[in-house]
């Protein structure tokens, strides 16, 4: 009697001997993939590329809004503070997880 058996992986595809007793995974064959022709190659290269220099121009698009959308927030912080009175300004921060 044949102490292994043999399944393929509904995911992968992949071949997988099994030891009967011990359950154990005693090897494992992949799938073999397909090769693709070099021109497809070469489209996807460019594919890949294109998809790099657009995240990149995203990227660099979003650096420079940070740094105007830093500056709003530091103009609306220093106009609130003028409008706090000066009792409000000495004030000491009290943290409400303290306040027994």
């Amino acid at each position: 009697m044949n102490e292994n058996f043999t399944i393929i992986c509904p995911c992968c595809e992949a071949t997988l001997t099994i030891d009967k007793q011990t359950g154990a995974i005693l090897s494992h064959e992949g799938k073999s993939k397909k090769l693709e022709s070099f021109d497809d190659l070469q489209r996807n290269l460019k594919q890949q590329s294109e998809t790099r220099e657009n995240i990149f121009a995203q990227e660099m698009e979003a650096q420079k809004n940070r740094q105007r959308l830093l500056d709003e927030k530091f103009r609306q912080a220093l106009s609130k503070d003028a409008e706090l009175s000066e009792d409000e300004k000495r004030k000491p921060f009290q943290n409400p997880l303290d306040v027994d």
